[in-house]
């Protein structure tokens, strides 16, 4: 199960971190990604955190201003947003596969419910 929190509005130049709280299956064999969806837009995948092999990834629209990160004790794999853009406004999700990162969504099996991320000033 994946359970994201952390969403909200915030004005252009702000920061929110979104978490997602993953439970039933092993992290470190997991590779996690964020997600996010505007309206009438197709689900674009942003970041993504694997453990075997250590990698992250970062879409160019959000490289330098997110931080993908994980805490093994929590079960937890978070997002920081900083910098955040109108454009930044979406759904935004978290989806699992094992292992190994991939932008392209039909390859996660696991998908989390979704928190809203609104940036307007």
């Amino acid at each position: 199960q994946l359970v994201e929190s952390g969403g909200g509005l915030v004005q252009p130049g702000g920061s929110l971190r979104l978490s997602c709280a993953t439970s039933g299956f092993t992290l470190t064999s997991s590779a996690i990604a964020w997600f996010r969806q505007a309206p009438g837009k197709e689900r674009e995948g942003i970041s993504c955190i694997s453990s075997r092999p250590s990698t992250t990834w970062y879409a160019d629209s959000v490289k330098g201003r997110f931080t993908i990160s994980t805490d093994n004790g929590k079960d937890t794999v978070y997002l920081q947003m900083n910098n955040l853009k109108p454009e930044d406004s979406a759904v935004y999700y978290c989806a699992r596969r094992p292992w190994t990162c991939t932008p392209v969504a039909p390859a996660y099996t696991l998908w989390g419910q979704g928190t809203q991320v609104t940036v307007s000033s």
